[in-house]
């Protein structure tokens, strides 16, 4: 699944935004993660994790235009990936818009 947004600012502001809404949903539903984690490799943020037994992994790009989401969704996820993806982008619309 892969989602891009226009951000609208500069890299460094929009990657400020992207770390701080992920601090903010790691706290938000803490007690459905487990093995959360996440590093920053240049301007590409990777994250692992589970929830509720469900594993997915991704990155989340940010450019000099947007920001792309690319994620894996587990297999049996895949039916609810319209609105999943719905979801990530109306998200990420509301940060940059």
């Amino acid at each position: 699944m892969r989602v891009s947004v226009p951000h609208n600012t500069d890299k460094e502001t929009a990657r400020r935004k992207v770390e701080a809404r992920l601090h903010q949903l790691l706290a938000q539903y803490k007690h459905y993660l487990s093995d959360s984690e996440h590093r920053w490799e240049g301007d590409r943020l990777v994250f692992t994790g589970s929830a509720k037994g469900f594993k997915a992994n991704g990155t989340v790009e940010v450019t000099d235009s947007e920001v792309i989401i690319d994620g894996k969704l587990p297999l049996i996820a895949r039916p609810f990936e319209p609105r999943i993806k719905s979801t990530i982008e109306r998200e990420a619309a509301s940060m940059f818009g």
